[in-house]
């Protein structure tokens, strides 16, 4: 196993990470901005280093000051945690060429899955469904009104390098194609560096399915389930499922089937997801894109599955076999899960500040992943999650009613917070019936 291990990411993930590492005996690194020293990730850590200002351009970021961190303090591993420098394929393989263990899928699987337009290729060549949409960029805003022309509106306008709900925008016709078309360009090259945009047809009314996949160090690829992501604002996720109400078990193996191959199309080592749209009207689902990485949501799929994920991705950086019978993989029970958000309940809008009061919940069934406590701080210079908040139950009903107490014992005073949407959403009867859909926010709204 690996014996010493620096995490390049912050709060709840690295915080989480730091505590797989010290049950298995793993010397932990923590890296962190000057504006997180106090956060708790930094103090749990066996080591921390200091790589810079709040700008994560120059401390989260930076590559040369985490190597720089990974050689003083004797690191063996790197493992990047979600977003930052996680799915950036030059970072994997510098740290490959620094000698260094790279936590995650291969720089040739992030890099063939980070392009949208060569992913969907990719995918389709290996039979997993795909939408309606452009095989190549639409180059310029006649080529992608000719294709909106072929697809049918209403179409979705997608930044080809974008991720996580960031660079899309949804025509009726074509002067909202038009409008659409500049606004994601214009984004996608300010955020990405890559002003290529797809078109894709737009259904309506979908749910957002994903599939929980592990490339395995032996070469095989086994998928861990699906998790349902359809309650989103701005098409990012708050609250995260397993297994998903929408899915029967045929639907569920054809699922899982099309995830494999997906991950075998790219020789895919690791943790990863496979995302995707369900048309819950035809039980059609099309491939969205692919996560080469550690999803936020991977505690629901822990506890489906009885797997410590974090572990399993360093077993398989190691070398290492899994935990887990890859034959015998069975799912028990219901897991929802919580982002609880330094925001407005009703606008969503960040909302920082020193937080003043924090009281976990705890009980049977209920976990905590934060990423904070009372004293600290809440910038405005990194994504708003404060903590996930995972129900566990051996029913859904079960699942929901600790989640409604949970929601009621979480005490967080301070930054704006977005519980109270929680606890009404646990009360919505469209949601607790299970047929949602990623409309369900805008509908309480």
């Amino acid at each position: 196993m690996i014996e010493s291990l620096l995490v390049a990411n912050r709060g709840e993930i690295a915080r989480r990470i730091i505590r797989t590492g010290r049950r298995l005996g793993i010397r932990t690194i923590a890296v962190h901005s000057e504006a997180d020293g106090a956060l708790p990730f930094v103090t749990e850590a066996d080591e921390a280093v200091c790589v810079g200002p709040a700008n994560p351009a120059q401390s989260y970021r930076n590559v040369e000051a985490i190597l720089d961190a990974a050689r003083s303090t004797g690191a063996q591993a790197i493992h990047p945690g979600y977003g930052f420098l996680s799915e950036n394929a030059d970072f994997a393989r510098t740290v490959e060429g620094a000698g260094l263990i790279w936590v995650g899928p291969g720089a040739d699987a992030i890099t063939a899955m980070g392009d949208k337009i060569n992913a969907r290729n990719l995918m389709a060549a290996a039979g997993v469904p795909v939408a309606p949409g452009t095989t190549e960029p639409a180059s310029d805003l006649d080529a992608a009104v000719a294709a909106a022309a072929e697809i049918g509106y209403p179409v979705m306008v997608k930044a080809a390098a974008g991720g996580g709900g960031m660079g899309m925008g949804v025509a009726a016709d074509e002067a909202a194609l038009r409008t659409e078309y500049d606004k994601v360009r214009a984004f996608a090259e300010r955020m990405f560096g890559d002003g290529s945009v797809l078109i894709e047809r737009y259904f309506p009314r979908v749910r957002h399915v994903e599939v929980q996949i592990l490339g395995l160090a032996d070469g095989r690829v086994v998928a861990l389930g699906e998790r349902e992501c359809s309650v989103q604002r701005r098409n990012q996720k708050l609250v995260e499922e397993s297994p998903s109400p929408a899915v029967s078990p045929e639907l569920r193996e054809r699922f899982l089937a099309a995830a494999v191959r997906a991950g075998e199309a790219v020789n895919y080592r690791n943790a990863g997801t496979v995302e995707c749209l369900l048309d819950p009207s035809t039980q059609e689902f099309f491939f969205l894109e692919m996560n080469t990485r550690l999803q936020v949501e991977h505690p629901v799929t822990e506890y489906v599955y009885g797997v410590d994920l974090v572990e399993e991705q360093l077993r398989v950086a190691a070398g290492l076999a899994p935990t887990f019978d890859p034959d015998a993989l069975t799912p028990r029970g219901h897991a929802i899960e919580l982002r609880i958000n330094a925001e407005d309940p009703k606008r969503f809008l960040p909302g920082p500040g020193a937080i003043t009061t924090w009281n976990e919940p705890s009980g049977a069934g209920v976990r905590v992943d934060s990423g904070y406590v009372a004293g600290n701080t809440v910038t405005p210079f990194y994504d708003s999650l404060m903590a996930k908040l995972i129900l566990t139950g051996d029913t859904r009903e079960e699942a929901v009613q600790r989640a409604r107490a949970a929601v009621a014992q979480f005490e967080i005073a301070g930054p704006k917070c977005n519980l109270p949407f929680f606890a009404e959403l646990l009360e919505n009867q469209e949601f607790l019936s299970g047929d949602y859909d990623t409309g369900i926010v805008s509908r309480m709204r």
